[in-house]
């Protein structure tokens, strides 16, 4: 006998149910933080910091240490040939 969880078009209706309201409470915790991220780029911008300036060092630290070099490198290699450096 088919498990009576499962509904006529062979869906596990709970579990499914169940993964739809865990992605919705985590949407709704990723606002919350975004909003939080944004109130923290607002005071950091109040004191006289460079919010462009600290979100390009954010993308930064995320990378490891070979592959910042390897970018730089080629930026520095792209400028040269434009005259920019």
């Amino acid at each position: 006998m088919p498990d009576a969880d499962v509904a006529s078009s062979g869906v596990a209706a709970a579990e499914l149910k169940q993964f739809i309201e865990r992605i919705e409470r985590l949407e709704e915790e990723k606002t919350g933080l975004q909003g939080d991220i944004k109130d923290v780029f607002l005071e950091l911008k109040g004191r006289g910091f460079d919010a462009k300036a600290v979100r390009t060092i954010l993308r930064l630290r995320k990378k490891d240490h070979s592959e910042r070099q390897e970018e730089e490198a080629i930026l520095e290699l792209y400028l040269q040939a434009l005259g920019m450096a």
